[in-house]
């Protein structure tokens, strides 16, 4: 939810950006060129510590940042990346317009980097939404769990719900019609072998 949130943050951060930039591109602004550029740097190299603080967190991770499937420290990191760029081609236009006069660049590189965070909020958004609506188990988990239950004789999966519960753990729910009645613990023991389920709730009831 946390990390649906930030998504959301990042598309209205897009969308505000956008809008700003449109109209600056429309009816141009005077710039005082020496403090915005003092600020784009301190904004720079706070979010540039920001980023190794982050990375640092999560060793681990093989040089794609902080762990993939922990959506609240990728939301948090692609904000922290999304200023950074912010930062750097605000600088960049900057030194443009204040060098040689092209003070259409800043708008024009703050509509395109407002772009950039509208496809990356697009995509925590799906990855995150996809979690919240119990959507991003595979089918071949759901079918393992269904296939493991049922090669029990007498024994039929009647319903089954499988979500993720934290990076790298699922937690399931199934109805199990069997007959005779078999006891919980000898159908959990038939799902050990699956790997990430953390937390294993069955009904067990007669046909």
């Amino acid at each position: 939810l946390g990390g649906f949130a930030s998504a959301v943050g990042l598309a209205v951060v897009a969308l505000l950006m956008a809008a700003e930039s449109i109209h600056r591109l429309v009816a141009p602004q005077a710039i005082r060129f020496n403090e915005a550029i003092a600020v784009a740097f301190v904004g720079l190299a706070v979010n540039i510590a920001s980023a190794f603080l982050l990375r640092e967190e999560h060793p681990h991770e093989h040089g794609h940042g902080p762990h993939e499937h922990d959506h609240n420290l990728k939301a948090a990191y692609l904000h922290v990346i999304a200023d950074a760029l912010t930062s750097v081609a605000a600088i960049v236009a900057l030194l443009f317009g204040r060098f040689f006069g092209w003070v259409f660049l800043d708008p024009a590189i703050g509509i395109a980097g407002s772009l950039l965070i509208a496809r990356w909020a697009l995509g925590l958004l799906k990855e995150t939404s996809a979690i919240l609506l119990d959507g991003s188990v595979g089918a071949e988990t759901r079918e393992a769990i269904r296939s493991a239950i049922e090669s029990v004789p007498g024994c039929r999966v009647s319903d089954l719900h499988v979500w993720a519960v934290a990076p790298g753990h699922l937690a399931v729910i199934l109805s199990v019609e069997a007959a005779p009645l078999r006891p919980p613990a000898e159908l959990k023991a038939l799902l050990a072998g699956i790997p990430r389920l953390s937390h294993v709730n069955i009904e067990i009831r007669q046909p």
